[in-house]
């Protein structure tokens, strides 16, 4: 305990870019999630409308929504890296 504390100022700025790397990950892997499972639903959407289990409007409708969101998730990510 005491050596933990002796070598606090050095060990410090580490263990804070370890941690400033673990949430940019986490984060990364969010936002990949995100897109992936809107790119599912993007799919399953796609095989409902050949099934003929939804009419053309209704896919139109879903389609340019889940749409919209991808972008959305892109554009924001495109602006957090600039």
């Amino acid at each position: 305990m005491v050596l933990r504390l002796l070598l606090s100022p050095i060990t410090a700025p580490f263990n804070s870019l370890i941690w400033i790397g673990e949430q940019i990950l986490e984060r990364a892997e969010t936002e990949r999630d995100d897109k992936e499972n809107l790119s599912k639903r993007l799919l399953a959407l796609q095989l409902a409308f050949d099934m003929g289990e939804i009419t053309e409007d209704e896919f139109e409708a879903q389609e340019e929504e889940l749409l919209l969101q991808i972008q959305a998730l892109e554009d924001e990510n495109r602006d957090e890296t600039d």
